[in-house]
């Protein structure tokens, strides 16, 4: 499913129109984003859990000359499943 089968289930589920449903998930992930690139938390009680995690540096190579690489520590953003999220996902 992508973004617009998204919008459009979600419309069909609330009865409202696709483009009132694309602004509130537009600005919804937004939030998160934001919110996340703070370096805080945003939870969803049952589905999940945004946040932000460090990754270490560490040492790579290149595949092609077989040369050692220095990767730099970033922060890169993540997800945990919620209990719902993952009780749903293995019933099926």
């Amino acid at each position: 499913m992508n973004k617009e089968e998204l919008v459009q289930e979600v419309a069909k589920k609330t009865r409202q129109t696709n483009k009132n449903v694309k602004e509130i998930l537009d600005a919804a992930l937004e939030a998160i984003t934001k919110t996340v690139s703070k370096g805080k938390k945003v939870t969803l009680v049952g589905f999940g859990t945004f946040e932000s995690r460090k990754r270490a540096a560490r040492i790579g190579r290149n595949p092609q000359t077989g040369k050692e690489l220095k990767i730099p520590a970033k922060k890169v953003p993540a997800f945990s499943a919620g209990k719902k999220f993952k009780e749903a996902v293995a019933k099926k």
